[in-house]
């Protein structure tokens, strides 16, 4: 796995804008920018790299909500020993 990992890293960092959300496509990018012979390692790091992308791309819009939520100003409630009668 640590072979994975690394070619994977090279990889994203060398094109980071050749990998997608899609298996499919990230393992025709990877058959492509690398020389791997064997199936097996190729789909390995194509299933590596669209998972670490999802991740990626799921934690950013998680920040992205939780920004926009920060400008908004929680509503004050009203306590019963501050109301007037």
């Amino acid at each position: 796995m640590d072979r994975v990992r690394r070619i994977s890293t090279v990889l994203l960092s060398k094109y980071p804008d050749k990998f997608y959300l899609d298996f499919e496509r990230n393992k025709k990018a990877v058959n492509e920018l690398a020389k791997i012979r064997s199936k097996v390692l190729r789909n390995a790091i194509a299933g590596y790299l669209t998972s670490y992308i999802r991740k990626n791309s799921s934690q950013q819009k998680v920040q992205d909500d939780s920004s926009e939520s920060e400008g908004v100003e929680p509503s004050k409630t009203v306590r019963d020993g501050n109301r007037k009668e």
